[in-house]
């Protein structure tokens, strides 16, 4: 397994370096969205509308994070589970964008969708929620204000610590690890 500091907007070249299992501290922006703001993504889309941003080259962290104490950009803000962003996400990554930021695993046409468009799907440390947030340096509500902790969020981080869970290869850690683990442990 390998370390990389990698910047937004994210390239093909980022992308097709990484393998699951890596590390990857990234910078630069990262957009949030979960449910809700998806299904008005995919909706505007539908209807001929902008997104609120351009995917192209970009990450989509599925949070919604807890208010910010005084003097900081964010609260808490640890990942949400990915899969409710399965309907959405091949779609978004079809159109350039080239990362996810989630916990838990993701179907396997968000997989195939990775290997097609050179995107990866990254895992954020769960129940870590303050040590993510704090690599959050800057905070802006950009669409959706109404949706409260679901609004997209343009979100400028300093080395935030993933893990690639999918690379664009169709390598998945999840399944790595349950084969590397398989049978070291009872549960009788």
């Amino acid at each position: 397994m390998a370390e990389y500091k990698l910047t937004t907007p994210l390239t093909d070249d980022d992308i097709i370096k990484l393998k699951a299992g890596d590390v990857v501290y990234l910078s630069g922006v990262v957009y949030t969205a979960r449910d809700a703001a998806h299904m008005r993504m995919v909706k505007a889309l539908d209807e001929g509308k902008e997104l609120p941003f351009d995917v192209k080259g970009q990450v989509i962290y599925y949070v919604g994070p807890s208010p910010a104490r005084p003097g900081k950009p964010i609260g808490s803000a640890g990942p949400t589970t990915a899969y409710r962003m399965n309907p959405f996400a091949p779609r978004l990554i079809s159109l350039g964008q080239k990362g996810m930021i989630g916990k838990g695993k993701m179907s396997e046409e968000v997989k195939q969708a990775c290997m097609k468009y050179k995107a990866c799907y990254f895992a954020s440390i769960g129940g870590a929620a303050a040590v993510v947030g704090s690599a959050v340096k800057e905070a802006e509500i950009i669409a959706y204000p109404e949706l409260g902790p679901e609004a997209v969020r343009k979100l400028v981080v300093e080395d935030m610590p993933l893990f690639v869970c999918f690379d664009s290869y169709g390598n998945d850690l999840y399944e790595m690890a349950k084969k590397e683990w398989a049978g070291k442990f009872s549960l009788a």
